[in-house]
């Protein structure tokens, strides 16, 4: 039997990377342990749903608020650092919220939390923009965003099992997943590593302002909040109680949440590649518009076999947008720059539509009912895909020199 031989083109993921992927995936276990325990740890303070909810609201709020700050000091004090800083807040908050002794302290440290997080998810994808070469730029974006959805789905079942010693547990163990996962990264990461090699004078940073008058950049930004408005908001929110809304059985639920993120995980596989090779502009239309078919028709499901179809369709529309808008994005800033600031937008962008999403397509479906508030969702990925007709193909862009 012939062996496959290796394409000279296509270098293999650097080993500094396979580290951040590694430790993309302890991060999202930890998070999943937490993420089914919370609700019922905030109502053990004698609190309603609201204030519960409150509770994993302040979290992402506080993501939110903190973007700009976050990418200023990626750029400012440089990826390693700030990456290592966020991980030791968010192990800090998770074992606070382990101890807090009532829910004002429970929410406060909850919420400082969601600083330490969007410190190292901006710095993450500062690093994945300076550290993939740009040929595999797609590939990188699968890699990492299969680490975080893989250990997204074990937590939860860890977190359960857990939970079975007593509600603060999960907390306890994420927080310690945390330290481990900083110590490997601050071992394997040193700052040589992380600078480019050349020989000529640095680039300055690209600017916010500078990044938005690049189409493509605008693109992502609309995709960005589509894609946290759909896969991040409604599907994880809304879609949960569509299902126990038409079917009755709760069970329905967790097999919908499950079938979209297996869609998702096994589009990644394939996605990444085809962004380095196609390019991104196809991939990113592709999925805006199947992710609009898939959650727009949902709420107009007839049957279970409907529901779990879309299911799975709208988490094959999400495996497409990603790798496609994460690799523009590095194009746009390209290896020999820093982009802090560019990377934070771009997540500000997605939280803002993960915020969003849930609370106005609930007032809708409250309002007008399940058909009309995912065919708003599937109006947004729509609209979103609009910038994305026109923008730059940027996979074969010349790099500044």
């Amino acid at each position: 039997m012939r062996r496959r031989t290796r394409d000279p083109q296509r270098p293999p993921i650097p080993g500094e990377i396979l580290v951040l992927v590694a430790s993309a995936f302890v991060i999202a276990i930890g998070y999943g342990l937490v993420s089914p325990v919370l609700p019922a740890y905030a109502r053990s303070f004698d609190v309603g749903v609201a204030a519960a909810s409150m509770v994993v609201s302040a979290f992402a709020f506080f993501r939110l608020v903190f973007a700009p700050a976050g990418g200023w000091l990626a750029t400012r004090l440089g990826e390693r650092p700030v990456y290592l800083t966020g991980l030791l807040i968010v192990a800090a908050s998770s074992l606070a919220t382990a101890f807090a002794q009532s829910y004002t302290q429970l929410l406060v440290v909850r919420g400082l939390g969601g600083i330490g997080s969007t410190m190292f998810t901006v710095s993450a994808m500062a690093l994945l923009v300076r550290l993939a070469p740009p040929e595999i730029r797609g590939r990188v974006s699968s890699a990492y965003a299969s680490a975080f959805l893989v250990g997204g789905m074990l937590g939860p079942v860890l977190g359960g099992l857990l939970a079975g010693f007593g509600l603060r547990l999960p907390f306890i163990v994420y927080a310690a997943a945390l330290v481990v996962a900083a110590t490997v990264v601050g071992l394997r990461l040193t700052g040589a590593r992380l600078r480019p090699a050349g020989t000529g004078p640095a680039q300055p940073p690209m600017r916010f302002r500078e990044a938005l008058g690049d189409r493509t950049y605008r693109a992502s930004l609309a995709s960005a909040f589509a894609n946290g408005w759909c896969n991040f908001g409604v599907r994880v929110a809304v879609l949960p109680q569509l299902a126990v809304a038409l079917h009755d059985d709760t069970w329905v639920a967790g097999v919908a949440l499950a079938l979209a993120a297996l869609g998702t995980a096994l589009t990644l596989q394939v996605a990444g590649r085809v962004s380095d090779t196609v390019g991104r502009r196809p991939l990113v239309l592709g999925g805006l518009v199947v992710t609009a078919v898939g959650l727009g028709l949902l709420g107009q499901s007839g049957s279970l076999a409907v529901l779990l179809v879309l299911s799975v369709v709208s988490g094959v529309g999400a495996g497409l947008v990603n790798p496609g808008q994460q690799a523009a994005v590095a194009d746009v800033i390209g290896n020999q720059r820093s982009g802090g600031t560019v990377l934070s937008g771009f997540q500000m962008a997605q939280d803002a539509g993960a915020i969003l999403g849930p609370v106005l397509v609930g007032l809708v479906a409250d309002a007008a009912g399940f058909g009309w508030a995912f065919a708003l969702t599937g109006a947004v990925a729509l609209v979103a895909a609009l910038p994305w007709l026109t923008a730059p193909e940027t996979l074969h862009r010349p790099v500044a020199g």
